[in-house]
């Protein structure tokens, strides 16, 4: 293969499920789901309208959110698949990393979100905002992180990050709602050894902490669909060394 082609297989993300309507990318942290005003970085429709000629956007991922994307290929599924999204037929799982441990282990976050009054670019909870409800489950719990599963039921730009800011349970390295800290070895590990070829210790995690795992939907022709895309490797091994330093 050549370095060309070599190339362009590492910029297309991996594609965990296609048909003739639709195709779900597995997208990874700090690329963007869609063009940003300026144009001034690659985002993962780029890509994907250079492999397929032409491409719908139906929702998007926040850059530093990793996991399941879905984009359409023809305007028929790209309406489809909208209005799945407006009329909430379409049930959307998050896995993220959250500061500390959740009192109540289940649960649901219902408040209303609306932009910042002044800070551009941030949401807040606001009691004139948009309705905003997000199921979760603490699914490991390791008392500095816990594990959780998010479902949400409405749509709001940012709706976890805000919803566990307001908890009081940030998610781990959120520059926006959290203190944005890169979590280090040392800091989970209690004999923990810098390595002799190292001059300062790298973090194991230095993004946001959330992934979008699941979607489950009827398709077009009536079939039931289940996508799932596994936690990155990051954050995996975060989690593994989590549960040995309990």
């Amino acid at each position: 293969m050549h370095q060309k082609e070599n190339r362009v297989k590492k910029l297309l993300p991996e594609i965990i499920f296609e048909n003739d309507a639709y195709v779900a990318v597995n997208k990874p942290a700090g690329l963007l789901s869609i063009p940003d005003r300026e144009q001034t970085e690659p985002s993962l429709k780029d890509r994907l309208l250079a492999k397929y000629g032409s491409i719908y956007t139906v929702h998007r991922l926040d850059k530093d959110t990793s996991g399941i994307i879905l984009f359409a290929k023809t305007e028929v599924a790209h309406k489809y698949f909208s209005r799945l999204f407006e009329e909430r037929r379409i049930e959307k799982y998050y896995l993220g990393l959250v500061h500390g441990s959740p009192a109540e282990k289940k649960g649901t976050m219902d408040a209303p979100i609306s932009e910042h009054p002044v800070q551009k670019g941030l949401m807040v909870v606001h009691r004139k905002g948009k309705p905003s409800v997000t199921d979760y489950e603490v699914l490991e719990d390791h008392k500095t992180f816990s594990l959780v599963q998010f479902q949400l039921h409405t749509g709001r730009t940012h709706q976890i990050r805000v919803h566990c800011k307001n908890m009081g349970h940030p998610l781990a390295c959120d520059e926006l709602y959290g203190d944005g800290k890169p979590i280090l070895l040392s800091s989970i590990k209690k004999k923990f050894k810098l390595s002799r070829h190292d001059e300062e210790e790298r973090p194991m995690l230095n993004r946001l902490a959330l992934h979008s795992w699941r979607l489950k939907f009827t398709d077009a022709d009536g079939k039931e669909t289940d996508l799932q895309a596994e936690l990155p490797k990051d954050i995996r091994a975060l989690l593994q060394q989590l549960k040995k330093n309990l």
